[in-house]
């Protein structure tokens, strides 16, 4: 029997239908951007850098308020030594009359009025440094003879310029306290916002690969014209069968109908490649709907299919399926008013194992070209002899 690789024959190409041109492209300015996953992350991400910076000048703000704080706290605690140290030598201040020598102080209320003059140096060493320009402490008091009054008024005029200005600051860090918790909440919600615009584009892209994955896979193993499987495919099935079992033989029967259309040519010829791939088109969905959803159609390429049948008892059932593709060649042609094509089938079955599968489409093959040489429309089973050369 003639292998696959010496048959000769001439198959008709068929043409892509007609598509209508495209339409002109239309001027950039013209185009509308919507607000995509991308934009609306881009949005986001300078959104979060502006509230960083401005959670940072916050920050700064707050520890230099605390600064201003604990050096407002260190002048109060001196002034309260100061005070405390002006109530000690107002105690020890002697009484009019008590001594017989009037010009002579107690050598204790001495020392307080010193050690109150050193709290006062102590207060105005803080005080006059201050770069806030706070109120200055004169040079004349800080002298231990310095009148009590005018002592008593600096004290009490430094105590309320300090205690207002720690309100002020104390104030000034609770409210920048509170703008910080709301930037964290409101950066919170945009990172919060782009991880999951991070996550939705992911998985956008991620559904789009597996689409084109998928188209392209689609595109490799069918046939473009009909959407049918194509010769690779169906190579790919057959190479899958698995394996007769022995409780069930008949579920892994094989049989393949290799089918070829005759005047498909003329078709072509005189109603030209549109009117073909139409014709093409029909019949691959006749074929589709005459056979079980379990066997495969497939177009080896031109007017030539093919069917893979699964699961048989007897050459019976195989002859009914091949006398159904005839028939939807025949209505097909009577339905588009072309009554001269027909089909020739060729089949061939296994009942066990195929070894090569390439031999099961070739003898299919052959066989059809021997239903042609006999006069065409119409099918045959392959010999029992070309069987076992095809082994």
């Amino acid at each position: 029997m003639a292998t696959e690789a010496s048959k000769t024959r001439t198959s008709t190409p068929t043409r892509e239908p007609d598509r209508p041109a495209p339409a002109a492209r239309k001027p950039a300015f013209t185009v509308r951007f919507g607000w995509g996953p991308a934009a609306l992350a881009g949005v986001a991400l300078l959104c979060l850098l502006a509230g960083l910076l401005v959670l940072a000048v916050q920050i700064k703000a707050i520890f230099s308020d605390q600064l201003k704080q604990e050096y407002t706290g260190l002048v109060l605690d001196a002034i309260g030594r100061a005070e405390s140290a002006r109530d000690l030598a107002t105690a020890r201040q002697p009484l009019t009359g008590d001594s017989a020598d009037s010009t002579a102080e107690p050598q204790d209320y001495r020392n307080a009025r010193i050690g109150l003059a050193a709290r006062l140096a102590s207060v105005a060493a803080i005080v006059n440094v201050d770069p806030a320009g706070a109120p200055r402490i004169p040079q004349r008091a800080l002298s231990p003879d310095a009148n009590f009054d005018d002592t008593d008024a600096l004290l009490r005029s430094q105590s309320s310029y300090w205690r207002a200005r720690r309100d002020l600051v104390s104030a000034d860090l609770h409210t920048r306290i509170s703008h910080v918790a709301r930037t964290l909440m409101v950066l919170s919600a945009l990172i919060f916002s782009a991880l999951v615009t991070a996550l939705g584009m992911y998985a956008k892209r991620t559904r789009q690969l597996a689409r084109e994955s998928h188209h392209f896979e689609f595109a490799a193993l069918h046939d473009s014209l009909t959407g049918l499987p194509n010769r690779r495919h169906l190579f790919d099935m057959l190479a899958r069968t698995p394996p007769a079992g022995r409780s069930d033989p008949l579920a892994h029967t094989l049989a393949v109908l290799y089918i070829d259309l005759d005047g498909f040519k003329q078709v072509n010829d005189s109603r030209g490649h549109r009117t073909g791939d139409e014709f093409l088109i029909a019949v691959a969905r006749r074929f589709r709907k005459s056979v079980r959803p379990v066997d495969v159609v497939a177009r080896i390429g031109g007017d030539e299919f093919a069917v893979l049948v699964r699961g048989f008892s007897m050459d019976a059932e195989l002859g009914s399926i091949a006398e159904r593709l005839i028939a939807c060649v025949a209505d097909t042609g009577e339905q588009m008013r072309i009554g001269f094509v027909s089909a020739s089938i060729g089949i061939a079955s296994f009942p066990q194992p195929v070894e090569d599968y390439r031999h099961l489409l070739a003898a299919a093959d052959e066989t059809m070209y021997q239903v042609k040489r006999n006069g065409k429309n119409g099918y045959a089973f392959a010999m029992p002899v070309e069987r076992s050369k095809a082994l």
